[in-house]
């Protein structure tokens, strides 16, 4: 799969960069023709320091408690937190980062030493990616549970503009992958031409089959 990948550059700065791989692929919500990779923004110092550079920009005029970090964006929401901090309107209040937990039936949970990060606090949702905006309803049903307050989204990849009428500020969008499209499992057209999943993708990776 690796010799099939190309290279995009972020528009607002070419020192960040994701890998896009076309083919048939599997979530565990739909099935899609990109495998998009975003390894170094997930794991590199300097790709993660200037992409949170880039999302700061997005978010200076907005006041964050807490940084939820999903899909592995831990990383990267350490510089963001970092940078609005010192950047915004903040003033240098810290900010905290965390990661839900989940449970045995897939739910996100906090538990009780970090609930005190949620309650009552103004929340920043990152995530990597968003093709159908479950993850970020699942995280969003999670936040009203322990009475958080979402004021921003941010994502690393985002095929989607909104949810619930926010706005999700990505990296990068649909219109730096044109050919990018999902669809439901049991009206896949791939699936439907016959022809074979490459892999299964998360998060983490993925698996060839």
């Amino acid at each position: 799969m690796e010799d099939r990948m190309q290279i995009i550059k972020s528009q607002k700065n070419n020192r960040i960069t994701i890998g896009i791989i076309p083919g048939h692929y599997a979530t565990n919500h739909s099935h899609v023709n990109f495998y998009v990779d975003m390894t170094s923004v997930k794991t590199s110092m300097k790709t993660a320091k200037a992409a949170a550079e880039v999302l700061a920009g997005e978010f200076s005029n907005h006041f964050v408690d807490t940084v939820i970090c999903l899909e592995g964006t831990e990383i990267l929401g350490a510089f963001l937190a970092e940078t609005l901090a010192q950047s915004g309107i903040n003033q240098n209040k810290d900010i905290n980062v965390i990661t839900p937990e989940m449970n045995a039936v897939n739910q996100m949970i906090f538990r009780d030493n970090t609930q005190k990060m949620i309650w009552g606090k103004r929340v920043l949702l990152l995530i990597s990616s968003a093709s159908t905006g479950k993850t970020i309803n699942r995280a969003i049903e999670c936040l009203q549970y322990y009475s958080g307050e979402l004021v921003a989204i941010g994502s690393i990849f985002s095929a989607i503009n909104e949810v619930h009428g926010m706005e999700i500020k990505s990296l990068f969008t649909e219109q730096d992958l044109p050919k990018y499209d999902n669809f439901a499992q049991n009206a896949c057209p791939l699936c439907k031409q016959g022809i074979k999943v490459d892999a299964l993708i998360n998060s983490f990776g993925y698996s060839k089959l």
